[in-house]
């Protein structure tokens, strides 16, 4: 069986990265981005945000953001990763 994972809340993902002494801003600056661009990716769809900040936690995309990458159906897991930027 197959269990469906949340995605993180929007907190812990500003969190995490605060753990690891940096923030949303700051990442967004440090990848050539307005301060506030990637804050986007923390409420809708945005793959290039999403690999900005997956990269800062160590994480893939789909750990923080399962529902955008992952799609199951019949039992079967597709992925539903965006291939736009």
């Amino acid at each position: 069986m197959i269990s469906r994972k949340e995605d993180w809340h929007s907190a812990d993902i500003i969190a995490a990265l605060r753990k690891r002494g940096t923030t949303l801003a700051a990442l967004s600056r440090q990848s050539g981005l307005s301060s506030s661009t990637l804050a986007n990716a923390l409420v809708r769809p945005w793959p290039k945000g999403e690999r900005i900040i997956a990269a800062a936690l160590e994480k893939h995309p789909s750990e923080i953001w399962p529902s955008r990458y992952l799609k199951i159906k019949n039992n079967q897991l597709y992925s539903g990763e965006q291939q736009h930027t």
